[in-house]
């Protein structure tokens, strides 16, 4: 079966960057559904017209990918706000930021905890690959035709390469 929009793939990946270093590596096989929110547009357009087997190169600009790195996204918040086991790298979901944090901050994004001082937290709202070009190897592993269930939630249901509407560029995945 060939793939075209509303079926499911079964992928695995490796991620690099432009000077050839692996950022991620998806050795298992995921399901996504192409059609839905699972996959960027531009690795949807690659993998059409492939079967199982195929093995797909494709390079990403990062408005094609994770957007460009916006600092208006990078906020500086009280440190007395944040629970006191507060490390770096963890996330917080916009809405759900304590209260008092900046109100210029979307509620919308995902923030990543980047430094902790004693009187302030740096949380930065980018995608972690925000601004870098990407080269991604995908390989096909099974093709099928998605269910109505998948069409009807625009997902396969992994959630682990999805785009989450409303972010800045095309959408962060995850």
């Amino acid at each position: 079966m060939e793939i075209t929009p509303q079926c499911v793939v079964a992928l695995t990946w490796i991620l690099k960057d432009t000077l050839d270093e692996e950022l991620d590596v998806l050795a298992e096989p995921v399901e996504f559904l192409v059609g839905g929110d699972d996959l960027l547009a531009r690795i949807e357009e690659a993998l059409q017209g492939h079967r199982a087997g195929a093995t797909v190169k494709l390079h990403l600009e990062p408005e094609e990918g994770f957007g460009d790195y916006q600092d208006q996204l990078i906020f500086l918040e009280p440190r007395a706000l944040f629970p006191e086991t507060l490390e770096e790298g963890m996330t917080f979901e916009g809405s759900a930021l304590p209260q008092g944090c900046s109100p210029a901050a979307p509620r919308d994004h995902l923030y990543t905890v980047t430094d902790i001082y004693p009187e302030h937290v740096v949380l930065d709202g980018n995608h972690p690959l925000a601004g870098i070009a990407l080269r991604l190897t995908l390989l096909v592993h099974s093709v099928r035709e998605a269910t109505e269930e998948e069409i009807g939630s625009g997902s396969a249901g992994t959630g682990f390469f999805r785009i989450q509407p409303g972010a800045a560029g095309n959408g962060l995945l995850h």
